[in-house]
């Protein structure tokens, strides 16, 4: 007997969105821009605050705001398809990424994503 998994025409997760190959490649442009903004970012922080450094403690703070600053980022940008629509959200509700980055993808995903901006907006109000 074979698992449901192993099936050929079966996708093992039913309630995720299965992703083109074209809307992979929308999906990878927007995540890698909406990242690469956020380094920049971090790293104008970070020099502004080098710049500002005169006692030992300061050199701290810097380690400090740095450590933070990438384990943030580092649970933000998940790239695994179960989990970009709810990445793709967080970035819309953050505005750190524009719906129009996100043309070529279909409108089932493209609602999941919206949907859960929304949720995150309502929630932070």
């Amino acid at each position: 007997m074979t698992s449901p998994s192993a099936t050929q025409d079966s996708y093992p997760y039913q309630n995720e969105p299965i992703w083109s190959r074209s809307e992979k490649t929308v999906a990878r442009a927007a995540f890698d821009a909406a990242l690469k903004r956020e380094l920049q970012e971090v790293m104008q922080e970070a020099k502004q605050m080098a710049n500002q450094i005169n006692e030992p403690a300061d050199l701290w703070d810097l380690e400090h705001y740095l450590t933070q600053r990438r384990k943030e980022i580092d649970r933000k940008y998940d790239y695994r398809y179960s989990q970009l629509t709810h990445v793709f959200g967080r970035l819309l509700h953050e505005q750190r990424l524009c719906e129009e980055e996100l043309l070529g993808l279909r409108e089932d995903k493209l609602k999941l994503i919206r949907s859960f901006a929304t949720f995150l907006s309502e929630n932070a109000a």
